[in-house]
């Protein structure tokens, strides 16, 4: 995971049912539950949160690689998301022109930002 990172999204509610299916593949469940805001990590760390949009703030795509142990971890990501509903942006794939062993998958979460989970060990 990310040192911490949050972003701001239009329905907490929706946003953490997604990110409690598609990060519990990768390790990472809810740390913090504020009421407010909500991290997740692992180990008592919170690294990513959520919260609710600010008062007349838009929100705007943001792009979230979460680190996965293996390209099976990355699979199991996909398939939560799949099942959660989120549209794909690309599926679970080597991407050589990032790296020879740069494996990821990408999703759009609930309001509409490009999350991914990524491998950077795939074949090696």
């Amino acid at each position: 995971m990310m040192d911490h990172c949050g972003i701001s999204v239009a329905d907490v509610a929706a946003s953490a049912r997604f990110y409690d299916a598609v990060l519990a593949p990768l390790g990472h469940t809810r740390q913090v539950d504020s009421g407010v805001a909500i991290g997740y990590g692992a180990d008592g760390e919170a690294g990513f949160w959520i919260a609710g949009p600010a008062p007349g703030a838009s929100n705007r795509e943001s792009h979230l690689a979460f680190a996965a142990p293996d390209e099976a971890a990355v699979d199991a990501f996909f398939v939560a998301a799949q099942e959660m509903g989120a549209d794909v942006v690309d599926v679970p794939q080597v991407w050589p022109e990032y790296h020879a062993h740069y494996y990821g998958a990408f999703v759009r979460d609930p309001d509409g930002n490009n999350v991914e989970a990524v491998c950077h060990t795939a074949g090696s």
